[in-house]
Formats: C-alpha cells, sequence, structure tokens
C-alpha cells in the first residue's frame, strides 16, 4: 500500500487529469516528441499485511486493541512499578503466551499471503521488446509493454488486445476469478493495426484506473508516415482483465495498460469488513460485569483495610513499626497504590487465557468442516473450504436465510424445452411424428392443428441462431465443415458444441438446432447458418448491441446476401414489449406467462428491418458514441434506444432451469429449524414463484400478498398512494389480524394458522425503501411471513434487503448463500456468507466465509455443525469465567482473615500456571470433539437447531447459574478448608500447618472440582478427551510434588518446600479434598436426580418416527443444554 501511495504521489500528471496516455511498446510517436510519459505503477500485488519490519510494532498494536490484552498489560506494568503482593511473573507469563500465540497464529497467516503474492509476482511471462521475445517476471512488466500470453495462462495484467492466432482476430476468455462467470467471453483485437508489432506507433488515450468490470472507454491513435492520423475506439470487448484465463486460442499479445494495484482486479478487492459473532458480544458484556466484580473487590478490601487500621494498635503493632518514609508518605497515595495492589492480586477473575483458547477451539475447529466427507462433492473433486474460522459458532444462531435462485436453488443447466410463433406453442418431442419436428400444444382451440406461417418459424429461428454471441469451437472442424455433418457428427456436435458468456444462450442455439436450422460460426464479421433445407446462409455482422442490465436485451444487425439490413433483438418480456406493436403482445402474452409459470426462464425475440438511411444514421451514431472518452455508456443507449424501436415481435422462447438436488427437503428442514428463508432473485416474478413452490417455500394453503409494479397499477392512482394502501392491508391480514407466531410451532398442511408468503420486485422495493414510513412497514409484514420472495432484483438491493433485515430489531443472525459474482454483495452484507461452488465460477466461494459444493450441504452444516459449534463454544465461555470465579474468591475470603495484608493464599506458580496448563486442555478438547447429541438426531430432528436459538446458551440466566454455581463452590473451598484448619494437630507429629498448606489444599480442591465438574459435563468421550482429563490431574499432582521437592537456586524463598508432600501425609488433608469435592459437585447431581423427564429418549422418539412414520418432534431438552449438567442420554460412541 505504500508503495501504491507513493507512485501516486510522484505521478503528479495522471493525479490531474481524467485520462491517460500510453506509447505503446515506448515508441515515441512524430506528434509528441516532447511528451514526458508519466510515471506509472509496476506489476507487483500486494495482499500481505505486514512486512519483516513492521510487524511486531504492527501486530502488537493491534493486539494491545483488544480490552483483555491491554487490561493485562497494565496489571503487568503494575506489578512491576508498585510493590505488589504477586510477582510480575504471574501476570506477565500468561499474556506473553496469549501474545505470542496470537502472533504466531496471525504471522503464519500473512505468511500465506506473502506466498501468494511471490507466486503472482515471480509468474513468468514473455514481453516483447525490439522484435523479441524476452521472458520476465509478472512484477517487472510496466505500462506500455507488449505481453504475449498462450492458452490457458492467466493475463499478468489488464491488456488491450492487439493481435490473436486466430484467423477472425478474436479471442476467448473466462472471467471466473473475476466476475463469477465460467462460460467463455470473445474479445476482439483493435482493427487496422500493423501485424508487425514492432513497426507498430501508436499511443493509446484511455481513462484512469478505475474498478467497474464491464467498463473501458479508451480509443487508439495510430501514426503512419505520410498517412494521416488513424483513430479507433477501445471498450470492454478490447480489454483483456488480470486474472481472467485465455482459452481456445492458442496465443495473444496485447499491450499493458493497467497494471499492479490499478488493475481491475485489484481495485475490485476489497478487505472483508470484520464480521464479529454474537459469542463475542456475549464475552465482552460478562467481561465487563466480571471489570466490576473485580473494582468491587479491590474497593472494598480497600476500604476495609483502612476501617481496620484505625482501631488502636492495628496500625502499627509493636512487631512490625514502620519507617520513617512510611510515615511520610501521603495518606491518598498510600490507599491509592493499596488499591492497585488488590487489583493485582484479584485480577485473575479475568480470563486472558480465554482468549486464545477460544482463537485455537475456532481455528481446529474449522478443520471438521474441511474433513467432513459428505460434503465432498464427486462431479468437482472438492469438499467443503471454509474462508474464516471466526464464525463457526454463528452457524448455529441463523434466523434469516437469504439465497439466490438461478445456480444455487436450480442447477443453471439450461435445456430448451418450447417456444411460441406467433402465438402458436411449439414444443419438441425426441419422437420426432410430424414433420420438421414440431408438435404443436397449447394453440387455441379452434387452431389447435394449425401452425404459424412458415416464413414466421424461418424468421423465428434464423433470429435465434443469429442474435447471440455464441462462438463454435475450433475442434468441430475435424468434421470437415457443418455442410457434411453426419449423424455421429451431429450428435456430438450438439453435447459440446458452443461457448458462450451465458449458458441462456448456448440452450437457444442448441434448440434451433432441434427445429432445423444450425448455427455454422462466424468468421471475421460474417455468421454462418444452415436452414432446414441443408443450404447455407451468410450474414454479414454490422454491430452487436450487447446486453446489459439495464436495457435487459441485446440486439444484431446483420445485412443478408441480398443487400436486406435486419436487426434481431432478444431481452425480457418487460424490455420487449413496450417496444413492439401492442397487437401483438396479446398473442405472445398468456405464453410466456403460462411458461414463467410453469418455472421456465423466457425471453422474447423481435426483428425490424432497416431502410438504407436509417443504418447509416444508426451507423454514424454508434461510431461516434464509441470514440467518446466522456459520457460513452449513455451516448450509446441513447442510439441503442433509438433504434430498437418500433419492433415486430416474433415469439418467445422457454428454458428450464432444474432444481438442485434436495434443494427441497433443505429448505423445509432449514425453515422446519426456525429459520425463515428470503428468495432474492432477478428473474421474473412468475419462474420465481414456481421455483418457491417446488422448493415447499410456499405451501398449497399459503396466501401469497403480491406488491409488484403490476398490484401497484390497479385502479389508476398514483404509485405511492397505492403502495401504501397495500402495505397497510397487508400488514392488517400477517401482522394485526395473525396470532404471534411461536418460534415452537412447526409447519405442517393440517395447521389452522393461515400462512402468508410475501412477493415483491426490484422496482417496487426502490420506492420502499426509500421511505422509512413504508420501510417500517414492509418489514413487520415481512417478519410474519413464512417465505418471502424479492424477484427482479439488482445485486444492489439483494445487499440492502440483507442490511435490512439485520439492522431490524433485535438484530436477528442473517445467512446468504449465492453462487455467481452478483450475489458476492449480500454475501458481504449478511452476518454469515455461503458460496455455492456452482457454474458461474468462484468469486461468490472467495467472498464467502464458508464455501460447499451443493446447496443440500447447507443442511448438515447449519444443523449439525452449526449446532455442536455454538454449544462447544458457548460452554467453553461459561466454563472459563466459572473456573476464574471459582479460583479467585478464596482469595478474596482470605483478605478477611490476614488483616487485609494482600497476603497471596496460592504460591506464585500455582497462579501462573492454572489457566495455563492445569485446567486449559480438558475444555479446548471438550471444546472440539463434545457432541451433546449426535449428528444423526441433530439431521433428523431440525427443532432441536431452535433450543440455542437466540443465543439462548449464552444469555443473563444461563450466566447468572454460573456465577452462582461458581461462587457457591469458592464458599464451600474456602470455608470448608477453613474449618478443618480449626484443629490446629493435623499432623501425626503434632506440626501444624501453615498458610501455604491452607492455599495448598484449596487449590488443589479447586483444580480437581473444576475438572470433574466438566468430565460431568462430557457426554461425547474420545481417548482424547480421558487423556487430557485425566492427564491434566495426574500432571498436576506430579508437577505439586516436584515443584516443592527441589530447592530451586532462582527462588529467594522456599516457601513450598515439601508443602505437598507433608500435606497429603495427613488424614485429615485427604479426607477434606475428597468430601469438599463430593460436596461441590452434589447440585449437579441432584439437578439431574429430581428433574423430572419430559418425554422419550432422542433415540426412542427416532425410532418411533421411523416405525410410525409420523412427524413427532423430539422431547426439548432445552434446560439440561443450557445449564449443562449431566443429562439421562448415554454418550454416543465415536
Amino acid at each position: 500500500m505504500l508503495r501504491r501511495r507513493l507512485n501516486r504521489l510522484f505521478a503528479g500528471d495522471e493525479k490531474r487529469v481524467d485520462s491517460r496516455t500510453i506509447h505503446v511498446g515506448h515508441q515515441t510517436c512524430p506528434a509528441t516528441d516532447a511528451f514526458i510519459q508519466p510515471k506509472f505503477c509496476d506489476n507487483r500485488i500486494v495482499s500481505s499485511k505486514y512486512t519483516v519490519w513492521n510487524f511486531l510494532p504492527k501486530n502488537l498494536f493491534e493486539q494491545f486493541r483488544r480490552i483483555a490484552n491491554f487490561y493485562f498489560l497494565i496489571i503487568f506494568l503494575v506489578q512491576v512499578i508498585v510493590d505488589t503482593p504477586t510477582s510480575p511473573v504471574t501476570s506477565g507469563l500468561p499474556l506473553f503466551f496469549v501474545i505470542t500465540v496470537t502472533a504466531i497464529k496471525q504471522g503464519y497467516e500473512d505468511w500465506l499471503r506473502h506466498k501468494a503474492d511471490n507466486e503472482v509476482n515471480k509468474y513468468p511471462v514473455i514481453v516483447l521488446e525490439e522484435g523479441q521475445c524476452t521472458h520476465k517476471e509478472s512484477e517487472k512488466i510496466k505500462v506500455g509493454d507488449i505481453v504475449e500470453v498462450v492458452e490457458d495462462e492467466t493475463f499478468p495484467c489488464d491488456l488491450i488486445l492487439l493481435r490473436s492466432s486466430r484467423d477472425d482476430d478474436t479471442c476467448f476468455v473466462t472471467t471466473a476469478s473475476l466476475d463469477g462467470e465460467s462460460n467463455h467471453k470473445t474479445h476482439y483485437t483493435v482493427p487496422d493495426i500493423e501485424k508487425d508489432l514492432e513497426s507498430l506507433n501508436a499511443t493509446i488515450e484511455c481513462e484512469q484506473p478505475q474498478p467497474d468490470l464491464y467498463k473501458f472507454v479508451g480509443r487508439m491513435h495510430i501514426y503512419r508516415d505520410g498517412q494521416e492520423t488513424v483513430v479507433r475506439s477501445l471498450g470492454p470487448e478490447n480489454l483483456l482483465l488480470k486474472g481472467a484465463t485465455l482459452k481456445n486460442t492458442k496465443k495473444i499479445q496485447g499491450v499493458a495498460v493497467y497494471t499492479g494495484m490499478e488493475t481491475k482486479m485489484a481495485l475490485n478487492y476489497q478487505g472483508k469488513s470484520q464480521k464479529r459473532s454474537a459469542v463475542e458480544k456475549s464475552i465482552n458484556a460478562f467481561l465487563i460485569v466480571y471489570l466490576c466484580l473485580l473494582v468491587s473487590k479491590a474497593l472494598v478490601c480497600t476500604t476495609l483495610k483502612y476501617v481496620w487500621q484505625s482501631h488502636p494498635g492495628q496500625d502499627e503493632p509493636w512487631y512490625n513499626q514502620k519507617t520513617q518514609k512510611e510515615r511520610d508518605t501521603i495518606q491518598y497515595l498510600k490507599m491509592f497504590t493499596d488499591f492497585l495492589s488488590f487489583m493485582v492480586l484479584f485480577n485473575f477473575i479475568i480470563p486472558v487465557s480465554m482468549y486464545v483458547t477460544v482463537e485455537m477451539q475456532k481455528f481446529l475447529g474449522s478443520f471438521f468442516i474441511s474433513w467432513d466427507k459428505d460434503f465432498f462433492d464427486p462431479e468437482i473433486q472438492e469438499g467443503a473450504l471454509v474462508n474464516t474460522s471466526d464464525l463457526n459458532e454463528e452457524l448455529g444462531q441463523v434466523e434469516y436465510v437469504f439465497t439466490d435462485k438461478t445456480g444455487t436453488l436450480t442447477q443453471n443447466n439450461m435445456e430448451f424445452r418450447e417456444c411460441c410463433i406467433d402465438g402458436f406453442q411449439y414444443t419438441y418431442q425426441e419422437c420426432q411424428s410430424e414433420v420438421d419436428g414440431y408438435s404443436v400444444t397449447d394453440g387455441p382451440i379452434s387452431k389447435l392443428q394449425q401452425k404459424a406461417g412458415r416464413e414466421k418459424e424461418d424468421l423465428f429461428l434464423r433470429a435465434l441462431c443469429l442474435c447471440h454471441t455464441v462462438q463454435v469451437k475450433e475442434v468441430w472442424q475435424r468434421y470437415g465443415g457443418w455442410d457434411q455433418l453426419d449423424g455421429d457428427a451431429y450428435g456430438a456436435a450438439e453435447q459440446s458444441s458452443f461457448i458462450a458468456s451465458s449458458p441462456d444462450e448456448v440452450a437457444l442455439v442448441k434448440g434451433a438446432m432441434k427445429y432445423g436450422f444450425t448455427f455454422l460460426g462466424s468468421d471475421c464479421k460474417s455468421m454462418k447458418i444452415m436452414n432446414r433445407d441443408k443450404d447455407i446462409e451468410e450474414y454479414e455482422l454490422l454491430h452487436v448491441l450487447n446486453f446489459d442490465p439495464v436495457r435487459r436485451r441485446m440486439s444484431v444487425i446483420v445485412k443478408s446476401k441480398s443487400g436486406e439490413m435486419l436487426l434481431f433483438c432478444k431481452g425480457a418480456d418487460l424490455s420487449i414489449f413496450p417496444r413492439v406493436n401492442q397487437e401483438e403482445v396479446d398473442r405472445i402474452r398468456m405464453h410466456v406467462e403460462r411458461n414463467a409459470t410453469d418455472g421456465y426462464r423466457t425471453l422474447c425475440v423481435a426483428y425490424k428491418q432497416l431502410s438504407v438511411e436509417e443504418y447509416e444514421r444508426v451507423d454514424a451514431g454508434l461510431r461516434e458514441a464509441r470514440l467518446a472518452l466522456q459520457d460513452r455508456e449513455e451516448k450509446l443507449m441513447v442510439v441503442y434506444n433509438q433504434v430498437e424501436n418500433g419492433m415486430t415481435l416474433i415469439g418467445a422462447t422457454a428454458v428450464e432451469d432444474r432444481l438442485q438436488e434436495q434443494a427441497a427437503e433443505t429448505m423445509e428442514a432449514l425453515q422446519g429449524a426456525g429459520m425463515k428463508v428470503w428468495v432474492l432473485t432477478g428473474d421474473k416474478m412468475e419462474t420465481a414463484k414456481s421455483t418457491c413452490y417446488a422448493c415447499r417455500l410456499f405451501q398449497r394453503g399459503t396466501e401469497l400478498l403480491e406488491l409488484t409494479v403490476r398490484t401497484l397499477e390497479v385502479g389508476g392512482r398514483q404509485r405511492e398512494e397505492r403502495l401504501y394502501e397495500l402495505l397497510l392491508e397487508y400488514h392488517r391480514k400477517a401482522v394485526q389480524d395473525t396470532p404471534p407466531v411461536k418460534t415452537v410451532v412447526t409447519r405442517s398442511w393440517s395447521s389452522t394458522v393461515q400462512e402468508y408468503g410475501f412477493i415483491v420486485d426490484g422496482a417496487t422495493l426502490s420506492l420502499v425503501l426509500n421511505t422509512s414510513r413504508y420501510k417500517s412497514l414492509f418489514l413487520q409484514i415481512c417478519q410474519n411471513c413464512t417465505s418471502v420472495l424479492c424477484c427482479r432484483m439488482a445485486p444492489l438491493q439483494k445487499a440492502q434487503i440483507v442490511k435490512m433485515v439485520k439492522c431490524s430489531k433485535g438484530s436477528p443472525i442473517t445467512l446468504s448463500v449465492g453462487d455467481g459474482a452478483n450475489d458476492v454483495s449480500m454475501i458481504l452484507e449478511a452476518h454469515v456468507g455461503i458460496g455455492i461452488k456452482g457454474k458461474e465460477g468462484r468469486q461468490a466461494v472467495r467472498n464467502s466465509d464458508y464455501a460447499i459444493p451443493k446447496l443440500k450441504h447447507l443442511k448438515k452444516l447449519l444443523l449439525a455443525h452449526g449446532h455442536l459449534y455454538y454449544v462447544r463454544i458457548a460452554h467453553l465461555v461459561q466454563y472459563f469465567f466459572y473456573k476464574n470465579l471459582c479460583f479467585i474468591l478464596p482469595q478474596f475470603l482470605y483478605q478477611f482473615f490476614c488483616g487485609y495484608s494482600q497476603q497471596p493464599l496460592y504460591d506464585a506458580a500455582y497462579l501462573t500456571m492454572y489457566n495455563i496448563c492445569f485446567t486449559s486442555m480438558p475444555i479446548l478438547a471438550y471444546s472440539l470433539l463434545e457432541q451433546h447429541i449426535c449428528m444423526e438426531l441433530l439431521l433428523d430432528n431440525a427443532t432441536l437447531y431452535r433450543e440455542i436459538a437466540k443465543n439462548a446458551m449464552l444469555r443473563w440466566g444461563p450466566f447468572l447459574y454460573w456465577t452462582m454455581l461458581g461462587v457457591f463452590q469458592g464458599l464451600l473451598f474456602f470455608f470448608g478448608t477453613y474449618y478443618l484448619f480449626s484443629n490446629p494437630a493435623l499432623q501425626d507429629t503434632g506440626q501444624v500447618f501453615g498458610n501455604w498448606t491452607f492455599g495448598t489444599i484449596v487449590f488443589t480442591v479447586l483444580v480437581f472440582t473444576v475438572t470433574l465438574k466438566l468430565a460431568m459435563d462430557t457426554r461425547h468421550w474420545t481417548w482424547i478427551n480421558h487423556f487430557v482429563v485425566w492427564g491434566s490431574l495426574v500432571f498436576y499432582v506430579f508437577f505439586s510434588f516436584f515443584w516443592g521437592g527441589v530447592i530451586w537456586p532462582f527462588l529467594p524463598q522456599q516457601r513450598m518446600y515439601f508443602v505437598f508432600s507433608s500435606m497429603l501425609s495427613s488424614v485429615s488433608a485427604w479426607l477434606v479434598i475428597v468430601m469438599l469435592i463430593v460436596l461441590s459437585l452434589l447440585p449437579d447431581v441432584l439437578l439431574v436426580v429430581l428433574r423430572t423427564p419430559r418425554g422419550p429418549h432422542p433415540r426412542q422418539k427416532k425410532l418411533s418416527y421411523s416405525s410410525a412414520g409420523g412427524s413427532q418432534s423430539p422431547r426439548s431438552s432445552a434446560s439440561p443444554l443450557l445449564m449443562r449438567t449431566f443429562s439421562d442420554e448415554p454418550n454416543p460412541v465415536l
């Protein structure tokens, strides 16, 4: 980033102008000999965060921005500066451990980014210098260099295509890594340039770098000796983007126009905004509570100390006289120092090691998703992918699911089904019994056996063969030409014969093939087709009016051999119908709506015959607009709208996009788990509605509330008035007159409660989102509907919908799932983003938090993995606060018996190692391996997901339970041991125990109790759990023997020497340790014993469910789950 800013700083010329001038091949041009070429940035890509020099300061700064880390740093500095009762090591060592582990993790991740950058920057490329091919590293490419790229290589920077190995001066490119589209795109060389690029003398004037992948404006000035300068327009069709891949072309040569961090790919890379999980927010809330407890304890002890010392003889007893310096110390400064000392003494109530344990749990736990064999898809030979491990637990808290339709709910595998020509329906049948392969269905009764005229049929099929950007693969030439195709060759061609930017276009061209019209390919500026009579027709391609999402249509202007000029146009019905003769619309509209209701994707086809004068006017307008550097898109749009008017409607097509495997079952399971599913799509309403019915999002009894342009136009009033009226009506139906929806009620076909589905389109949504009054009503209606369908949506509108729900009352957890580049905005906006590894490339996958091969895998990801992740980490958080409260409460109580002298109860080694060694591994193993309910049951009973909804295990109720349990056990540890010490002679020798033995007994009971409490909560035992639980206890015992059995030369005082051994020599000490452990764990045991069973065992329920075929829900186990005590469920077997 620094390099990029310096480049921009010194490139002053570039900063002041709106365009840049590039010398092709760095050759000076006659007209610009005195021109000084500005400096551009190099081709180096930098996505890493740190360097060797700034890693330490930058990483430390970021880590100490965390409240807990900064707090422990302050405590450590206080221990170093002020005379505190505990060693600075007790705070410094845990802090150093946390900082080091986190720094290693972040350093490793950044090293991977450096490694990926180096792979790109050091990639070998070929650059043409003085007519010779020179091999260079990618990072050394400069703006103006002529670069050569061969087939299947990615472009190292943004290039203007100058020369192609193909005869038609085109090349094919896939941009899956950029915009998610895996289909081939056609790009064209700049016309009228020399074949020998060494002699090319030209400059390129183009816009400054900007991130829009589909926009590029420029022009090339070509200089020739003794001739007038030739100017050629440059557009997106001439620009090859960095990251795209060359396909079906042996090699190309192009000139670099944007390099490094100024390429469109780099400008589109934006770091994901930091997503914080609900668990992290709960941790911060609990941390504030414990900080208040800490300050309260320190204030109480400081106050009581000076109250106690105010009594005569207490402040300065005869055996502990003060020095003169102590007598001269300011009283308030002394009180503040004592307050800090108590803060240091009690600071272990804040579990700093919890943060590193949570980090490790998330990082290691994410591997279970990647390793899950059920997520492996044999078709693409890939499994699930985890792009971020910070949101694992959010998968168990999802309340709203926003899904794309095409490629997510459906397969994005287009198949031509039928067409309508001049009002007559044509359905292709494999067993062709009629002439020309036509089967006429669905016409009016009186015209059942009639067909459109032969001329209209040929015109329609000719339009399908010409109005597209499809290219024929070169491999077909093996068959010796299209006019000589035999049956086998035709079959092979039909399987994989075309490459195009959209699967819809391929489906339409193949559909025309079924009816006898075959597209043979294009050669330079001509297109060849073979008609039903096997005659070859050749057309000159004059202009292509490309598709764009605003116009929602595309057109071509062609010229036949006879000199006739025709415009063929295809597009969405809403964009075609207003531009054709209205009497023709009625004959076609019925078929379009019926096909959309059946779930087919429909396109309308129209044509227009152009006169010579009209064409010359259009041609001049297009050429002028394409040479413009400013407002080129707007000028082209004006010409497009002028020529695409007054057309004749020929017919419409219907293409089927089938549902994904188990899409309906997945959606039904998500709704059964209490999630609300919204479908956000750019398709028309009828198509999307039929998909929702097929996916069971809308049921037969669901009443659909429609808020679209069509409903707003009823009544002839203004849209805003009608919109408000409809919103009030729907609000009364879905919100006011409907009882509140209980999340525990499952959907059923026999439900007596009326279910509502809501449908809205993009145009109406724009009106709603612009007015807060409408927005509030709209949101309330949506939240009370079982499913919501948003159709005709732009990508930005998808993100707006997600943001609206995410920021609504209650801040529900949202999840977005999609497979294409148009879904990236909503994937980034949602709390959790899921990418589908579909056919629309990998941009959605790269921008997602998790990626899965198929939609069906979403069920297990949420209902099983998400459920378990949340339960594990919620228990981890509550357990950490609980065990630290148990740890520090006896230390607080001890001050009441030692004159508030800040005397520590535990040895410094125990203070340091309690959270690091003695109690850390069991909870880490639990948080990785625990399965309180086996995965099969979680998948079979989606309602179990509801029990943990809305952060149920980290609410204030469970937190209070764990806190009370910690207080009870802390009191029991201290006073139980205190009453033991009421008998001074506890050893056979008559020797009395000291204060370090007292603290060691309390600490021993503490370690065994909190570890056995976790063992009682564990329901899924593995050898790892056994090893860490019992191993931690054994390690504590051995460490205590070792620590107290050796005289350590670096310790000034040997206060623990043989303390642990002499303690265990007392039978009384053994008795009190065992009794206190049993009494501490007794409430958990009694809670399970006295709790009334609430239903059959889930395994029995599963058996009865299977045998009876019913839809009973499993028993609710919310109470034991929230408290995490013993369960009456047996341990699942590995």
